[in-house]
């Protein structure tokens, strides 16, 4: 069963600010925490600076459910990046027989606008996935209106 999720937060940032935590290890980590933590490879900062090529695996994150109870892995895999405007990002899981996520930020009046759209489909758990999934963009969305502040 394949799911689509979207999610829309307006934020008292500029791209380019917003655009610096999306692909900051930093920032994702803090969307992230507590619920999970996802590993990269040490020296890595951004995902931008690893020279992605577009279609092949970044690298393999690991995934811990409240940062310690191994729940996943991830092969990072980036099928298109426009600096300051946003990703696709199609990586293979464990968990997944699909995972597709795209985040856009566009410019608005007195920030920008952040919108993460989801295209999933879990290989067991169909509807418990779902849910896990959708609480945790909502609280990705939480922690960057806290940290941005909404416009």
């Amino acid at each position: 069963m394949q799911f689509k999720l979207e999610f829309r937060s307006t934020l008292r940032a500029s791209r380019a600010e917003a655009w610096a935590w999306i692909t900051s290890v930093r920032g994702i980590s803090a969307e992230l925490w507590p619920l999970l933590r996802m590993s990269a490879p040490k020296g890595v900062r951004r995902l931008n600076e690893l020279a992605p090529e577009l279609g092949r695996p970044l690298f393999r994150s690991r995934l811990y459910l409240f940062g310690l109870i191994p729940a996943d892995y991830s092969d990072l895999t980036l099928l298109e990046m426009t600096e300051g405007e946003g990703f696709v990002e199609q990586s293979p899981m464990g968990s997944m027989r699909l995972w597709r996520h795209e985040r856009r930020i566009e410019a608005g009046v007195q920030g920008c606008t952040l919108t993460d759209v989801l295209v999933f489909e879990p290989r067991f758990a169909a509807r418990p996935s779902r849910w896990m999934v959708e609480r945790l963009f909502r609280h990705r969305h939480a922690v960057l209106r806290r940290r941005f502040g909404s416009a």
